[in-house]
């Protein structure tokens, strides 16, 4: 975040790039998608994120569960 309000600072992106050790590819991603974010709302995506992943490993959990019991119902019949 502290990059990106150096930039609309008026800093020059190659100087901070160079400075941060980043490319300029990398600045212009986070720009597009932290850009115009404060930090509540960046913390609040990151835990939407997070959330996102945790459901999606529930999800293939309970998919692989639910194939198990379709075939062990076929071997039975």
């Amino acid at each position: 975040m502290g990059i990106l309000k150096q930039a609309e600072s008026g800093v020059p992106v190659s100087e901070l790039c160079r400075e941060h050790g980043m490319s300029s590819a990398s600045f212009y991603k986070w720009r597009a998608k932290f850009g115009g974010m404060d930090a509540s709302m960046v913390s609040q995506m990151k835990a939407m994120a997070e959330e996102n992943r945790r459901l999606k490993w529930m999800y293939g959990e309970m998919s692989m569960q639910n194939d198990l019991l379709k075939g062990a119902h076929r071997k039975k019949h």
